[in-house]
């Protein structure tokens, strides 16, 4: 078979898999049933583990069209394995959106195949009007005889279910009428009278049954997954061959830690499907009213919605249990499932375009830029407004799994697995261990066949060799030291869903911080306003609330230019709407439901000032309008059509009418620069910009006010069809209002701790730009003297390529330069060539995107010094999180709502500050609400991650401590005895192994980050020596026993201490030593210096500052060794019968003994010597060192004294050490080298970048100059 035949699924997007079909091999299928039966079953494990060999050995290949069987792989980093099968479904025709009404002609259906293939009854409908003895199938086709059934193939792939699509000849997912690419103009005209019941019966055939359905795996599903995981089988394997060789103590045990590891992880997964069940089940199946074709009301169950129903949104509110568009009426949503902002948002009905401006009005629907038209899946509709009896209708876009809270749960269903040096590490450590088992196997084998032991002493011992060397107790120890950073982490209120990452937020360099809500308080404090009167401003006040402005425009403006609404007699709606009418202190009055269906949705909603602020008795003034105090005693504003605020526009406006009044009045507020810009210049103050970036630099949020009377002949329904651009133009400008957004007490003090720890910070907010900067530098993001870069992208359009344009943004000491061809070094005011520390990108959503599809390699570069990246929508922030990624940063993560889910997931750690649906993406949730949580979370991630590193080293070490043991006492056909097996592995090792782990994080934040992976220099070389230094010992003690003058070779009756015990011969009949020959000089002298060398190791590899508390505060494991310790000395120096005889050790002379002690305490002076010296002072110096300096080429924070005698230090080392051309490993630390050399880096203010391909060296990027 051709490789042409590669299918890719889902091209561009992120589950982009290739897809090959396959179909079943019979004499394949039999060779693999019967080497299973000859590996007794190790071969389907093997399958089990292994997809694609699974498919490759039972199947051959074939087209996609004609497969049974896919094999998809995916084509992210991981390039992971997977298989589904392809199933058929008999349907009446092969295309959900033909209709297949009676009196309609047979659709021309492209796709009636027939296929060689069993039939699988689909997805069962579970409410059928027509009940009958078939499948829903059968019954459409019944009713629709004279239709060629048609064959539907499709497999389903993580609750994703792909169809074969013959015109592109690939499989492809119906995600619902989006497919269509449908108009606004066609929704509204063709799609919003609803469907007839057959046809919504033969969608759903295809779209399946609208329900977001979590199932909670048994018991005995999850034990088996469990249990199937390679580390248990070998621990399986291992038991059986303990107890083959009597050996049931030690079995028993490690049974124990199984059953009790497996326990514990089942627990936590069924408990988190649990969580995960109740969250989506809790409003996913609704009664729901939709329209039929036939203007009919039906209701029906929320799980029979299919794309295309028109449902009928009650006027109570309702959960929505689909993605509907509406197409009449209005709603108020609470939308905090996927925004995280719980502020009730207005949602209007689609516009229906008139045929005349169709062609430039008219784009097709789309859910991402039709969002303020469209009820995403699981918001909470709080109420709707309808006019003169009219429905509020929505159509349904997409059902289940394809809606926006279908997405997420899928994403939570089925993550990415986390990719961390330390775990691919371990297997390769691992692999290493086994080879060196591979030798002791070999090794052993020749040695008793040359000895010529008995075949199954043979198999045992030589199995035993590979137990010994790959320990069966280290999933248990590798886990202890997580269980314990997990339970600290509960301790101070971070809870944690995803253990795994704990070990990964020790490696994070870059935090990633949400602004409102995390770095900064949620709400919005009026901090003053600034009006404006005759074309300058007045000084500013600190609030409106005053009886002398009752009555001007401002306050109208601010009483009135807003989205409130009031939703169960209290006020909602946008905080910052909210604070500025609530600082007017006027009251807001609604039409009831029975006002507003009686009128054509002319019933306004009101606004008057309090009573207390009208004056009694209103002096008329000669320049005013008569009609303005007419009716003063009724003084109050009806609010008739509302513009909403547009992110695009940055602006939103009113028309209202003073009661009373003919005219009416415009009212505007929005962006400063934009609102300036729509008034008459004569009203705009002169000094306005400076005023404006006086308040901008010093972090406030400006916004600005205007007004403008309407012509008369603007009647009230002219003005409900006027076009917004009428109304915003020539308007007066009337001031400023300024809110101030705190900064939480904490912040500042966490982004230095951050800072000083080389921790690179990021803000990623949906904020403004300039009050993301202003933020940035308050909270110490951005020192004060760095210079802001400020990258504007331009798509391509009208035939121009896309560009960026840079400008620098101003420093608040300084006042605004106007000179344009500002030189760097001027900039920077840094002597040095070239100083990296001290610029900064700033970005916006529509800019990143625009450089992440246009300028690719430059987008490496600017995430290289990004600070603030605003206006970010919730895919922009995943997106940024892989591009950090991309150059190999660790990135965490920190916000507050739903719309920092993706990013919450993406990142290697996510802490979510907010205990509604974030928390259930993210693998960490914070009960205390501030960003503190994050030093504390890479704090512990540091300790869990050195105390892997020091659990991993000494379970390495015990097996080849162990190892070398056993293999020397081989050499002489004798072993270590089952108790001595058993006092190692238990009383030694477990014991601990689970006391090392206790040692809490260090209390603060150092500047050095913990090695990510087992094989690195430092840690390799730890691992090695103290091998070679126990093999040395160990040998020493072998070899110097067998040249004592007292030796001999041990028998019952050998008397080496002069002990006259006749007991000891009379004991032994001679049997025993036969088998095992366990008893002896050389393996009494090694169970001595070996247990000694298990406690060595133990407090070396033991490690205290700086990532975690001194081993001598963890009194656990202080404890244990001392306790240990004497044990050992007691039973060497003072030996005792009983204990001799359950560890089958022999009696020594006296003086061996003491030999036996030097040559322990010279042991463990060289091992505390080569690993506390020569390691920790020279190599690990050395490696953090460069660790640093690659960071400073990226650390926003300049570098310090003690940073800059490091970097010297670090010269010096490389020097000695060979290795000054070293490049650094981290793709961000190559990049700033490359870029500290970069002549045209960072980019000249007022330079454009554009892209253009230059074929002589192949760059995308060409600098212009502008002049």
């Amino acid at each position: 078979m051709e490789k042409g035949d590669l299918k890719i699924l889902n091209k561009g997007e992120e589950e982009e898999m290739e897809l090959q079909g396959y179909r079943f091999c019979r004499w394949r299928l039999v060779l693999v049933g019967f080497g299973v039966l000859c590996t007794g079953g190790f071969l389907l494990l093997l399958l089990y583990w292994m997809p694609e060999w699974c498919v490759k050995s039972t199947c051959t290949r074939t087209t996609a069209r004609d497969a049974e069987v896919v094999l998809l792989r995916s084509t992210d980093e991981f390039r992971r394995w997977f298989l589904a099968r392809v199933r058929v479904m008999l349907a009446p025709g092969s295309n959900p959106f033909h209709s297949l009404e009676t009196q309609t002609t047979s659709p021309s259906s492209p796709s009636s195949h027939s296929f060689s293939s069993h039939a699988s009854p689909p997805l069962t409908n579970g409410h059928t009007p027509h009940p009958s003895d078939g499948s829903p199938a059968q019954e459409l086709i019944g009713k629709f005889s004279y239709y060629q059934p048609t064959k539907i193939r499709y497999f389903t792939f993580h609750s994703t279910k792909y169809y074969w699509n013959e015109e592109i000849q690939n499989f492809e997912v119906l995600t619902g009428l989006e497919d269509l690419q449908l108009s606004c103009s066609t929704l509204h005209s063709e799609h919003s009278a609803g469907l007839t019941r057959n046809q919504q019966e033969y969608r759903r055939l295809f779209f399946g049954v609208n329900e977001i359905a979590v199932k909670v795996p048994s018991l005995f599903k999850l034990l088996i997954k469990e249990v199937l995981n390679p580390f248990y089988i070998f621990q399986l394997f291992s038991v059986i061959l303990w107890s083959a060789d009597e050996y049931y103590y030690y079995a028993v045990a490690i049974v124990f830690m199984s059953v009790i590891s497996i326990a514990t992880s089942l627990y936590t997964i069924k408990k988190q499907y649990i969580m995960l069940h109740d969250m989506v089940a809790a409003h996913s199946i609704v009664r729901v009213s939709v329209c039929r074709a036939n203007n009919d009301i039906e209701e029906i169950l929320s799980t029979d919605l299919v794309p295309g129903d028109v449902m009928v949104i009650p006027g109570n509110g309702t959960i929505m249990p689909c993605d509907a568009v509406l197409v009449s009426g209005t709603c108020i949503v609470n939308e905090s499932m996927l925004t995280g902002e719980s502020v009730p948002v207005t949602k209007t009905n689609l516009p229906n375009p008139p045929p005349g401006e169709q062609e430039e009005a008219d784009s097709a629907y789309n859910t991402e830029e039709h969002k303020r038209h469209t009820l995403f899946c699981g918001t909470n509709v709080i109420q709707t407004r309808f006019y003169t009896g009219e429905l509020v209708k929505a159509v349904v876009v997409r059902t289940g799994f394809s809606t926006a809270k279908g997405q997420l749960v899928r994403s939570i269903l089925y993550p990415k697995p986390t990719d961390f040096k330390l775990y691919r590490d371990a297997y390769l450590f691992l692999l290493c261990l086994v080879a060196v088992a591979g030798i002791g196997f070999i090794y052993s084998i020749v040695l008793s066949v040359m000895n010529q032991v008995s075949a199954k002493t043979i198999i045992i011992e030589s199995l035993d060799i590979i137990t010994i060397t790959v320990p069966p107790a280290l999933p248990a120890a590798m886990t202890a030291g997580i269980v314990y950073a997990q339970r600290r982490l509960k301790h101070i209120g971070i809870f944690c869903i995803s253990p795994q990452r704990i070990n990964i937020c020790g490696q994070i360099n870059l935090v990633c911080f949400d602004k409102t809500g995390t770095l900064t308080e949620d709400g919005l404090d009026l901090w003053g306003v600034q009006r404006v009167e005759n074309g300058s401003f007045h000084l500013s006040e600190e609030n409106a609330y005053k009886e002398h402005l009752v009555k001007s425009q401002f306050v109208a403006c601010m009483a009135t230019c807003h989205s409130l609404t009031k939703i169960e007699g209290q006020l909602s709606g946008d905080p910052l709407d909210l604070k500025m009418f609530e600082a007017t202190g006027w009251i807001l009055e609604e039409a009831t439901e029975e006002e507003t269906s009686l009128h054509n949705r002319i019933m306004p909603t009101v606004v008057r000032p309090p009573k207390q602020l009208l004056p009694p008795e209103p002096a008329l003034s000669p320049e005013q309008d008569m009609e303005l105090y007419e009716l003063s005693s009724a003084y109050e504003i009806g609010i008739v059509r509302q513009f909403p605020f547009s992110s695009g526009l940055q602006r939103m406006s009113v028309v209202a009418r003073l009661l009373g009044e003919k005219r009416m009045d415009a009212y505007m507020k929005g962006a400063p620069e934009v609102v300036a810009s729509l008034c008459k210049k004569e009203t705009v103050p002169e000094n306005f910009a400076e005023v404006l970036e006086g308040y901008t630099k010093q972090g406030f949020r400006v916004i600005a006010l205007a007004h403008r009377r309407l012509e008369s002949k603007l009647t009230w329904h002219k003005v409900q069809n006027i076009n917004r651009d009428h109304i915003e133009t020539n308007m007066e400008f009337l001031g400023l209002i300024i809110m101030q957004n705190k900064l939480k007490a904490e912040t500042p003090g966490v982004l230095q701790d951050l800072h000083r720890a080389n921790i690179r910070t990021v803000m990623v907010t949906g904020d403004n730009m300039l009050t993301a900067i202003s933020v940035a530098r308050d909270c110490g993001m951005i020192p004060p003297d760095d210079t802001v870069i400020i990258a504007d992208a331009l798509p391509p359009h009208d035939g121009q390529a896309a560009k960026i344009t840079w400008r620098y943004a101003d420093k608040p000491s300084k006042t605004r330069f106007e000179e344009v061809n500002i030189s760097l070094e001027d900039v920077c005011h840094v002597d040095e060539p070239k100083a990296q520390e001290l610029y900064h990108f700033a970005m916006n959503g529509k800019s990143f995107s625009v450089i992440a599809e246009h300028f690719p390699d430059m987008l490496q570069k600017l995430v290289l010094h990004g600070t603030v990246f605003a206006r970010m929508a919730p895919d922009q922030k995943t997106q940024l999180i892989e591009a950090l990624q991309g150059v190999d940063y660790f990135v965490g993560m920190c916000g507050d709502g739903a719309n920092d889910c993706g990013a919450l997931k993406r990142a290697h750690g996510g802490i979510s500050l907010s205990e509604l649906e974030a928390s259930v993406a993210s693998p960490f949730t914070s009960r205390t609400p501030n960003i503190s949580c994050v030093p504390s979370l890479i704090r512990e991630g540091r300790a869990a991650l050195i105390t892997s590193f020091c659990v991993f080293k000494f379970m390495a070490l015990y097996s080849i401590i162990q190892y070398i043991s056993v293999t020397l006492l081989y050499s002489i056909l004798s072993n270590l005895g089952d108790f001595q097996f058993l006092f190692i592995d238990i009383a030694i090792i477990l014991l601990i192994v689970f006391t090392m782990s206790l040692n809490p994080a260090w209390k603060e934040l150092v500047s050095r980050r913990p090695p990510s992976g087992l094989i690195s220099g430092p840690l390799l070389f730890s691992v090695l020596t103290q091998i070679l230094i126990c093999l040395g010992f160990q040998t020493i003690a072998f070899l110097w026993v067998r040249h004592q003058p007292w030796y001999t070779i041990w028998t019952p009756l050998t008397d080496v201490c002069n002990l006259t015990s006749h007991l000891n011969a009379s004991d032994f009949n001679g049997t025993e030593e036969d088998d095992h020959n366990i008893k002896n000089f050389e393996n009494t002298s090694l169970f001595y210096v070996s247990s000694f060398q298990y406690l060595i190791v133990a407090i070396v590899f033991s490690k205290g500052k700086p990532f975690r508390q001194p081993s001598y505060k963890n009194w656990p494991f202080v404890v244990s060794t001392v306790s240990l310790y004497i044990f050992l000395l007691f039973i060497m120096f003072h030996p005792v019968e009983g204990i001799d005889e359950f560890l089958e050790i022999v009696c020594v002379p006296f003086e061996w003994r003491v030999k036996l002690f030097l040559i322990i305490l010279v042991n463990s002076a060289v091992s505390v010597l080569v690993e506390t010296f020569i390691l920790d002072i020279i190599l690990w110096k050395l490696v953090f060192s460069r660790d640093k300096q690659g960071n400073f080429g990226v650390t926003p924070a300049a570098p310090t004294p003690q940073g800059v005698i490091d970097l010297r230090a670090y010269k010096c080392l490389s020097r000695l050490c060979c290795r000054s051309k070293m490049t650094p490993t981290a793709r961000y630390m190559h990049l700033a080298q490359e870029l500290s050399v970069d002549p045209d880096w960072p980019p000249k203010p007022t330079t454009t970048t554009e892209a253009k391909p230059l074929p002589e060296n192949g760059s995308t990027n060409q600098i212009i100059m502008n002049s």
